[in-house]
């Protein structure tokens, strides 16, 4: 019989396109989805004369894989990934590698490894990024799971990812168990950060400025030619181009203001809040999403709530590029609150994360790409236990450069009543981290107050811990619970 490099269960955008990747590059993938009518439909379609078989049957794919043999589930995270796993078990041998490509939450991917390295067999959970045109011409893939899998998928990984400039695959492995389902996480919950404060930028220009969709497409690609140069800058600039085909009208104004959501950026959110790891600007973007969503109340509101009534009264193409700078510098520390969580996660989970790769991992083929990732590759490349980006000289000197325009751009936003929550969290952010001391002393004082939960004193070291009896009335008796 003869057998074929790869399997593929799940014949939706993402699996169909990675299915034609494979094969481009001379990999034969026998293929399988539940509902057998798409087999049929794909197999006498897209994959029509090319090296790739349907089947029919979970069996009957098992059985046509080449050992240790290599099956990739593009299905719906949650309840179908553990029950395609409890089929598949029983119909595979010791040493083969089950590969879960979807968006799957790292914890599931962290169990589901221990489970199937019980029954003798290995498994990989990856990141898959890049839509449906990176699973065709080359997603960035971020890999993690059984060790042992990944020199039998290296080569098939590597070959379908994007290239950077040099060549090197945006893909390499990136650690134990959860780890790659981790990294992508985390890359989605930047991305949620990435789409709001240009959504925040647009909001700015449109309703502070004026400017209609048409001029807003030449600035936005205006601004891709330079260091914001980057994959969501410039669908940015194409969809302000874009007009309805009904209405004629730009296609941006017709469609609703209501953003949907499928809860990677509230896992990352979540995750943050787990570890302690501040990471504002994520966290606003998803409540921005959620805001968006209550159209209905907010049209209600709008006929009862007053905001301010000023004008923009300034130079339009002055603030223009401050809000370009400002974009910059948000963006900046965005990225900074990701690798400080992903920082924070390898501690926690004990993954040799190296962000330097991950950055390269992430610089073409996926929807976060962009030019300034290769400055981050590079920071990491030069200290590799940086604490956080804006400590690299070059992104510090990128803030100190931009932080006057960013400053002015979000009080100006507040003074005319033009929400931008992932803006002035970013900034709240900056001025957090940079602070020498901040107002927690105070929140200690009270939490010792009503709790005795005790403080640590600026006068002695730190690890010992104190109560004072406020009130007179209370004992010596402190709380356990103090944590930071």
């Amino acid at each position: 019989m003869e057998t074929y490099d790869i399997g593929l269960i799940g014949l939706a955008v993402m699996g169909e396109n990675l299915i034609l990747n494979m094969e481009n590059h001379g990999f034969s993938v026998a293929v399988y989805n539940r509902t057998t009518s798409k087999v049929d439909d794909f197999v006498n379609g897209r994959a029509k004369g090319k090296n790739i078989k349907g089947c029919y049957s979970l069996e009957e794919l098992v059985k046509n894989l080449k050992r240790p043999r290599k099956i990739m589930m593009m299905v719906k995270a949650g309840k179908p990934v553990d029950e395609l796993i409890e089929k598949l078990i029983p119909l595979c041998d010791k040493g083969d590698i089950l590969i879960d490509g979807g968006n799957s939450f790292f914890m599931d991917t962290r169990r589901r490894t221990k489970q199937v390295e019980e029954q003798g067999l290995l498994y990989i959970g990856t990141g898959v990024s890049g839509g449906e045109e990176g699973a065709l011409r080359g997603p960035s893939i971020m890999p993690g799971g059984s060790t042992e899998a990944w020199p039998h998928v290296k080569n098939i990984f590597q070959s379908i990812a994007a290239k950077v400039a040099d060549g090197t695959p945006c893909c390499e492995w990136v650690g134990r168990n959860g780890a790659g389902h981790f990294v992508k996480m985390v890359h989605n919950g930047i991305e949620y950060g990435d789409m709001q404060m240009i959504a925040e930028s647009y909001a700015i220009m449109n309703l502070a400025l004026g400017y209609s969709p048409a001029e807003m497409e030449s600035i936005f690609r205006e601004w891709n030619k330079g260091e914001l140069n980057s994959y969501l800058i410039e669908i940015t600039a194409d969809i302000m181009g874009k007009k309805d085909e009904e209405t004629g009208q730009p296609m941006v104004d017709v469609i609703l203001d209501a953003a949907g959501q499928k809860g990677t950026g509230r896992w990352t959110s979540q995750e943050a809040l787990n570890l302690g790891v501040p990471a504002p600007t994520v966290v606003e973007a998803v409540l921005a999403r959620a805001m968006s969503a209550i159209k209905e109340e907010r049209m209600a509101a709008s006929e009862i709530l007053q905001g301010p009534d000023k004008k923009f009264d300034g130079n339009r193409t002055e603030f223009t590029e401050l809000i370009r700078q400002a974009l910059y510098a948000s963006k900046i520390c965005s990225y900074a609150q990701g690798f400080q969580l992903m920082r924070e996660a390898a501690k926690e989970y004990d993954w040799d994360l190296k962000f330097g790769e991950i950055a390269l991992m992430w610089r073409e083929g996926c929807i976060i790409r962009a030019q300034f990732l290769g400055k981050i590759r590079e920071a990491f490349d030069q200290k590799p236990d940086l604490h956080n980006l804006l400590l690299a000289d070059y992104f510090k000197e990128a803030i100190t450069k931009s932080q006057t325009a960013w400053r002015r751009v979000v009080a100006t936003a507040l003074e005319l009543g033009i929400p931008v929550p992932a803006y002035s969290s970013a900034l709240a952010y900056y001025d957090g981290y940079r602070s020498k001391r901040l107002s927690a002393n105070l929140l200690q004082a009270q939490r010792d107050y009503f709790g005795a939960h005790t403080y640590e004193r600026v006068d002695k070291p730190r690890g010992e811990f104190f109560h004072t009896n406020w009130t007179g009335r209370g004992g010596k008796t402190a709380s356990g619970t103090y944590n930071v």
